[in-house]
């Protein structure tokens, strides 16, 4: 009877043990995968770091007002003093497949943000620093929107840059 349960204690030590690593420690691992059917989630890495909201509730929009377009997601996590990313556009339509710039937060633009653990100036896109967002799925029945993006900012009160990679977001939107 020792014997038995020692056996099965050992095998399942080591069924745990292979499970662990099975576990990647590559922080692109742990991003949500780029899916594109509103699954609800958000994820890129900052400066080699995951920031991860699969909460599927954070606000995602795309609104026709007064004869033009404006578009915005944002997203929570706590990574490296960040605790939210919004990317947008004022008075700028969606399209698919192309590469769009992420530019200052001005009419007829892209733009991304990034805001800050304390009561700062949020971090910007600038022509300076800039990236990208690519669409890839957009659809108005069902509302969905997925996209893949980068870009650099810079914290306004420490200098301290932020490269934003291997970004991804599926979500629902709001007209």
């Amino acid at each position: 009877m020792k014997k038995t349960f020692l056996l099965l204690l050992l095998a399942f030590t080591f069924a745990c043990d292979k499970d662990d690593d099975k576990k990647s420690n590559n922080p692109i691992d742990q991003l949500p995968p780029a899916t594109q059917t509103g699954a609800g989630t958000f994820g890129c890495l900052v400066n080699g770091k995951p920031f991860v909201d699969n909460s599927g509730f954070f606000n995602c929009f795309y609104q026709f007002v007064e004869r033009e377009y404006y578009f915005g997601i944002q997203a929570e996590d706590n990574v490296s003093n960040i605790k939210a990313i919004a990317l947008g556009s004022l008075k700028k339509e969606i399209v698919i497949d192309e590469i769009i710039p992420l530019n200052l937060r001005v009419n007829n633009e892209f733009y991304a943000l990034l805001d800050f653990n304390v009561l700062q100036q949020a971090g910007s896109t600038t022509e300076q620093e800039d990236g990208f967002i690519r669409f890839t799925r957009f659809t108005t029945n069902p509302n969905i929107v997925s996209a893949t993006f980068e870009f650099t900012v810079t914290d306004p009160a420490t200098g301290i840059v932020y490269e934003i990679t291997e970004g991804r977001f599926d979500a629902k939107f709001t007209q």
